[in-house]
């Protein structure tokens, strides 16, 4: 269900591809057609960007809870450089 206390009604612009029956019946004095907005609360480029920060959040956090909980470390050594280069180097096998 479309909520209609967010859209407004702007009304159609009038071009010069208009046939010229068209022009004759709105200069009579009859209504112009009306066009519904949907007027945008949050811009797409907030949203994107609100979904980036959420990402990077839910990741940190769930980094956090898998080595602090799971792996029984301290749960902030997951943002330490040494951290990461120990598990670095597990994977390519140099320890």
């Amino acid at each position: 269900m479309v909520n209609d206390s967010r859209r407004r009604s702007v009304p159609t612009q009038e071009t010069d591809t208009m046939p010229p029956e068209e022009k004759k019946r709105r200069s009579n004095g009859e209504q112009r057609e009306v066009r519904w907005v949907q007027i945008r609360l949050i811009p797409i480029w907030l949203r994107v960007v609100l979904i980036l920060l959420l990402i990077c959040g839910a990741a940190s956090l769930g980094a956090m809870f898998g080595y602090g909980v799971i792996g029984g470390g301290d749960a902030t050594d997951v943002f330490k450089k040494e951290t990461w280069q120990h598990i670095f180097d597990i994977m390519n096998g140099k320890e």
